[in-house]
This record gives C-alpha cells, sequence and structure tokens, in this order.
C-alpha cells in the first residue's frame, strides 16, 4: 500500500466512529451524540474555552488530542461515566484498538497520533489535563440541557458527579468547575436554573 492509501484507510475506519452512540443525549433531549460529534464539540469548546486552560497552553495540541481521543471507540464502543465498566477490561480493548487503528496509517504519521492518543490518557502533560477537563465538562453540559436524563438513568448523585467528572474538570481548567459545579448542587436541589 502507498502512504496515500494507508492514510485514507485510517480516515475510512476513523469514519465508523459517527455510528458509535453514546449515553449522552444531544442537548434538544431528541437522541443520543455520536462519538464522531462528541468530538468535534470538544474540539469547538477547546477553541471558544481555551483561555480556561493553563497559561501557555497549546490549543493546537488540544484541539489535535480532542479529535483523536474517541477514535479508539470504533473497536472498543463508547461506555458511559456514570455505567458500571471494567476500567481494566476497557482499558485494554481501547489500547489494543489504537494499535491497530493509528497502525494503519504511515509509520511515521501513526507514531506521531498515537503519541497524542497516549499524551491524552495518561493525563500528565497541561495539554492534556485541558483535553480532559473539557472531555468531562461537556457531558454535564447536556444533561444540564435535558433535565439530566442520564443522571436519572444512571441514578447519579452530586457526590458521584464530583469524583467522576468533577476532579478531573478542576485539575485542567478550575475555572471551568467553579462555573459548573453550584448549576449542577442547584439542579439536584430543585433550583437551577437551566
Amino acid at each position: 500500500m502507498t502512504r496515500l492509501d494507508r492514510q485514507i484507510a485510517f480516515l475510512m475506519e476513523a469514519e465508523r466512529l459517527r455510528k458509535i452512540e453514546r449515553s449522552t443525549p444531544i442537548g434538544d433531549g431528541s437522541r443520543p451524540e455520536n462519538s464522531a460529534e462528541h468530538s468535534w464539540h470538544l474540539a469547538l469548546f477547546a477553541l471558544v474555552l481555551g483561555e480556561h486552560g493553563a497559561e501557555g497552553i497549546d490549543l493546537n495540541r488540544v484541539i489535535r488530542m480532542l479529535i483523536l481521543h474517541d477514535i479508539v471507540e470504533v473497536d472498543a464502543g463508547d461506555n458511559p461515566i456514570h455505567g458500571n465498566v471494567d476500567t481494566a477490561a476497557q482499558e485494554a480493548a481501547e489500547k489494543k484498538a489504537a494499535d491497530r487503528l493509528y497502525g494503519l496509517l504511515p509509520e511515521d504519521q501513526g507514531a506521531e497520533l498515537r503519541a497524542l492518543w497516549d499524551e491524552f490518557e495518561a493525563e500528565e502533560t497541561p495539554e492534556a489535563q485541558f483535553a480532559k477537563a473539557l472531555d468531562r465538562f461537556q457531558p454535564p453540559l447536556l444533561n444540564l440541557a435535558t433535565d439530566g436524563v442520564n443522571w436519572k438513568l444512571y441514578e447519579v448523585t452530586p457526590e458521584k458527579i464530583e469524583r467522576r467528572i468533577g476532579r478531573a474538570v478542576e485539575r485542567g481548567a478550575p475555572g471551568l468547575w467553579s462555573w459548573l459545579w453550584p448549576r449542577i448542587t442547584g439542579f439536584f436541589a430543585g433550583t437551577s436554573a437551566r
């Protein structure tokens, strides 16, 4: 296969991300979002909310991570953050998917994009921490817009949200968490102005 053949093969596999349904509904509540929509939405979040990341953050790198972060779901599927998931099994499935999918690309390009995916997963750099914060920040916004449909489905409590979402958002974008948390607690207290 030529370099272009390999690039096209990767792009056609990545296109399948549109068929991966997430549990989070789109903002009007009419249907679940798919993983491709989620990745696009997060890239837009980074573009618009970049000023809320660490000073000097490389937004181009953040956006690239967000476009790539869920491609593994083509093989591994999506698991709801509030669902009961075997984390070790999911991580193994995602690594295997990353090996296959990024392995479709020419070696140099596959290594570069895989490194961005690994960086996102490790959450050690300011860019990865901000990208992860945005990945955790977006679903509660959609839940607030849809009267907590997924929170009700998964019997989510504010404490569970703080534990599974809050820590990542606060670490990578503390100002976003300071804005979001009162809205979440207000929702659960029945006083939220959505």
